[in-house]
Parts: C-alpha cells; sequence; structure tokens
C-alpha cells in the first residue's frame, strides 16, 4: 500500500467521532463511577497474561486430540508412551476449567470500559471493541459448551465436536488480535510498578494516571491482595475439584469431576452403555469377522485358542477421564498376521452397534503393529461386562476412549479415521 492511501486511511481511522450529549452520562456512565483501584491497567493485564497461557495450552492440546480422532495425511499419533494421550487430554480439559475463574476475574477487571465515555472516539476504537466482543464471545462459548459436554448435557443441536474445534480457532485468533492491539497497554500493566517501562511513552498526564492508580492500590494492600487470593483459590478449587478424574490420587477430593477412576462397572467408568448401544442380547452365534488373504470367521472359543496377553493400560475419554486397568485378549497382531495380512497393516474395526458416529475407528499402523494392541474379552481378571464391549472390545496403547471400539464384530484393512 503506498503512503498517500497509508495516510488516508490513518486519518479515517483516527477521525473523532461526534460525542453523545453529557446529558445521556448518567448511571455507570458518569465520571468517577468506577473507583475501585483493583480494576487497573495491571490487573487487567496479569489476569489477562494468566488467561491467555490458559487458553493457548487448551487450544494446542485440543488441536492433538482432534488430530488423533481426524488425521490428515502427514499426521502420526505413536503407540507409546501409552499415557501421553492421558496427559494431554487430562491438561486440555483441566486448563479449560481452571480458565472458567481466570475469564470471570479478567471480565471483572475490565468491566468498567464497557462505560467509558464516549463509548467509541473513533472508528479505529469502535473497531476495537467490536473485536473484543468477538474473543468475548467465542471464549465464553468454548469454555461454556466444554463444560455441559463433560457433563453428557447437550441442549443444542449442532454436533458439538466440530463446533468446538472451529470455535477454537475464532477464539484463539481473537485473543492474538487482542494482543496485538493491546500491546502498549499489556507492556505498561506487566511492567513492575513504579519502573520506567510502566508509564514509558504515556503523556504526561496518562504517565499521572497510572501512576494514581497504583498509588491508590498501594494504600488499600488488603483489598488487592484479598483479590489476588480469591482469584487464587477460585482457580485452585475448580481445580482440585475435578483434576482427580485424570490424577487418581486426588479422585477423593474431585467432589465435582463427572467420572471418577474406580467407580463404575468393574471398577471402570462406563460412557456408553449396552443397552443404549443395542448390544444387549449378544448370543452363541457371536463371531469375529478379520478380512484378509486368510479371512477368519472366530467364535469366542477360537479367540481363546489364541495366546492370551495381558496389559495393564489406560482409557482416556475425550472429557478427561481416565482410568488404568489390566486387559485380557488376543493381540490384534497376531489376529493380523493369521489373516495373512503384515502386523503393520492399517484397519477399521467395526462395533456390533448399529449407529453412532463411533461405531467404526481406524487403528493405524503404530498401534497395530503395537504388541500392547488387544482385542480383549477380560477385564481384571473377569469376563468383560456387556457395558465395557462384551464380548470383545479394542484396547490400544495411547488412544482416547471413543477410538477403543466395543463390542467388535467385524476387523478389515483400510480406513483414514473415526466414522470412515
Amino acid at each position: 500500500m503506498t503512503a498517500a492511501p497509508t495516510a488516508l486511511l490513518d486519518r479515517v481511522l483516527g477521525a473523532r467521532l461526534p460525542g453523545p450529549p453529557d446529558g445521556l452520562r448518567r448511571g455507570p456512565f458518569r465520571s468517577g463511577t468506577f473507583t475501585s483501584p483493583l480494576h487497573s491497567e495491571r490487573r487487567a493485564a496479569r489476569t489477562g497474561a494468566l488467561l491467555g497461557i490458559a487458553f493457548a495450552v487448551c487450544f494446542l492440546t485440543g488441536l492433538i486430540s482432534h488430530a488423533i480422532q481426524h488425521p490428515a495425511g502427514w499426521f502420526v499419533w505413536p503407540a507409546s508412551p501409552s499415557w501421553l494421550y492421558r496427559v494431554t487430554q487430562g491438561t486440555h480439559v483441566a486448563t479449560g476449567l481452571a480458565s472458567i475463574p481466570l475469564l470471570l476475574v479478567k471480565l471483572w477487571t475490565v468491566y468498567p470500559k464497557l462505560f467509558e465515555w464516549p463509548p467509541a472516539g473513533s472508528p479505529s476504537r469502535a473497531i476495537s471493541r467490536l473485536s473484543i466482543l468477538v474473543l468475548v464471545a467465542a471464549g465464553t462459548m468454548q469454555l461454556v459448551t466444554g463444560l455441559i459436554n463433560i457433563a453428557e448435557w447437550y441442549p443444542w443441536g449442532f454436533f458439538f465436536t466440530t463446533t468446538h474445534y472451529w470455535t477454537g480457532w475464532i477464539a484463539i485468533g481473537a485473543v492474538a488480535v487482542h494482543v496485538g492491539a493491546k500491546a502498549p497497554e499489556i507492556r505498561r500493566g506487566l511492567a513492575r510498578r513504579g519502573s520506567a517501562g510502566a508509564v514509558a511513552g504515556l503523556a504526561p498526564e496518562q504517565a499521572a494516571e497510572v501512576r494514581a492508580v497504583d498509588d491508590a492500590a498501594e494504600g488499600n494492600p488488603v483489598p488487592r491482595r484479598a483479590f489476588v487470593a480469591a482469584a487464587g483459590l477460585g482457580v485452585a478449587a475448580v481445580t482440585l475439584t475435578t483434576v482427580g478424574q485424570t490424577l487418581s490420587p486426588l479422585a477423593p477430593v474431585s467432589v465435582l469431576s463427572p467420572r471418577v477412576p474406580g467407580v463404575g462397572r468393574q471398577g471402570v467408568p462406563v460412557r456408553q452403555t449396552a443397552k443404549k448401544a443395542g448390544t444387549t442380547d449378544v448370543g452363541a452365534d457371536y463371531r469375529l469377522v478379520v478380512e484378509g488373504p486368510n479371512r477368519l470367521e472366530l467364535s469366542l472359543a477360537d479367540l481363546r485358542a489364541f495366546p492370551q496377553r495381558t496389559e495393564r493400560l489406560p482409557i482416556t475419554c475425550v472429557e478427561g477421564w481416565s482410568a488404568t486397568a489390566t486387559w485380557t485378549g488376543v493381540r490384534l497382531g497376531d489376529l493380523l498376521e493369521a489373516a495373512g495380512l503384515p502386523r503393520d497393516t492399517q484397519v477399521t474395526v467395526e462395533s456390533l452397534q448399529t449407529g453412532g458416529l463411533y461405531r467404526v475407528s481406524t487403528v493405524a499402523a503404530p498401534h497395530a503393529r503395537s504388541p500392547r494392541t488387544l482385542l480383549a474379552t477380560g477385564l481384571d481378571g473377569s469376563v468383560l461386562d456387556p457395558d465395557h464391549g462384551y464380548p470383545l472390545r479394542l484396547i490400544a496403547p495411547n488412544r482416547p476412549g471413543v477410538m477403543q471400539t466395543k463390542w467388535v464384530t467385524r476387523v478389515a484393512p483400510g480406513g483414514r479415521g473415526i466414522g470412515s
């Protein structure tokens, strides 16, 4: 863009808009309405920095989960360490929950700016305020719908996973725009109180205003400390009362967790029951079909004739909870080899359930060849409960629970992802 058009754009965006009549300046619009020093640039910047870090961690771990379930051609997710997805998804949900009180604190520190007078002194200021609206709306939607999702309540008509994914991109983009637009204020807010950086580049009257706010805060140490303590306790309370769904030692104090390790059929939580899936009437005529050059049709007795393996593996739900259990069954690689296929053949695994987005999943090469990937018939020394996938379920290391297909009836080469 040439200098002349750029200068014209600057003049247009920076043009002063006519101010509203002073007679409308009532209620919260009155000058001096918000006097608390806690509504300060410093408090807003520091809270915002913590919230931005939480959003970034939540976004990156969410991308990992999405890529595992809907992999691009270049993406490879390893079969080991077996606990890696447990960590990434547990972190995703934990940071999302911790972001809720952080967002509330951040909004409290800056809400007086909603009543600035005039509301928008220039077109650029109006655009800035609209961008903040996008940020707040996208961030709030992500956190609220995520919270409702882990509670397994779906009062909406859209598919949560797709909406959550794309809104995440909107939210993180809005964060980036906001940080860029507010960089000078953020830099001043993060600077040490009283340092030259806190007032560098400000006009004398602005510098005086910053110093006045800091002085007021210094004169009210108890409210400031109480504010910081309350914010910290809020985040800690939310984390401690929910993170036990991932960290088993904290399960006794995680009273708000939707799932708790050790609670459920055979000591493992259940996401979908056999009754809900319509798989409660599996009879003696059950057969597992393994497609390949040597096509197999195996009864449960045939499966028990294969070498039986036992693995202790976690099962981790996308909703954040996880539980470790001991699984017994046949290695998937042994069945592929018996069917005349290489052990690292990518396969689709199909369930007896007749509907649902997750009745078919793909087992990529790293998991297919892993000696720890089983088609399990037993859990913790007992036959699988119907709610855990009787007569046969997939259990592979380092995969989301929705991809650990239950009530398995067919294994065939091919596939690209969940629902393929």
